[in-house]
Parts: C-alpha cells; structure tokens; sequence
C-alpha cells in the first residue's frame, strides 16, 4: 500500500515517512483482525469527524481499491452528519465529489 507521504515530507521528516509506511501501512493495515474494506471505513470516519479534509483524496480513492463503493461512501458520511455535525459532513461530501464525482 504506497503513500504520498514520501513525496510530500520525505526529505524534511524521513522518521515520519518511515513509520507512515512500516508501521502504519506495513503493519498496521495488514493486521488480519479487520478487512482493509473496514478500516478504510474506519479511516474515512474518523477523518470526517475531525474536520482533516486535506487526507480524504488519499483516502477516499484507497477505499474504492479496498471494496468500498461510492454509495456506501456517500451513505457513510450522510450518517456521520448526526454525529460530527452538518459543516464537517458537507465538507467531507464536496471533497468525496470533487474527488470521486465522476466514479458515479
């Protein structure tokens, strides 16, 4: 699973390139106690709920690859509005649009 962290901070934080693919996505990911379908589930979530829109592209895009469709990821976010508020949601949606749009 490749990161664009190594072309975005690898020269000015290597340690954090490092972990972000060895622990993180090496290992992390890999564990076999949930699909990569669900924890790119979980993932989306939580970015929604903390308003880090700037790692959704990343993100979104990887849940496709792992088996999520755009519906569910619609779905998702359209549910998280109860519970993160309507602002993160909407802005969660644009950028899923804006990123995923033409998938649908």
């Amino acid at each position: 699973m490749a990161t664009n962290v190594r072309e975005s901070l690898g020269e000015f934080a290597p340690a954090f390139v490092d972990y972000s693919e060895n622990v993180l996505f090496g290992d992390l990911w890999r564990r076999e106690q949930l699909s990569l379908r669900d924890r790119s589930m979980i993932t989306i979530s939580a970015l929604v709920m903390g308003g880090m829109t700037e790692q959704l592209p990343y993100h979104l895009r990887l849940a496709l690859e792992n088996g999520l469709q755009l519906e569910e990821i619609v779905e998702a976010i359209t549910h998280l509005s109860f519970y993160v508020g309507w602002p993160r949601a909407s802005s969660a949606l644009k950028v899923a649009k804006d990123v995923l749009g033409k998938n649908k």
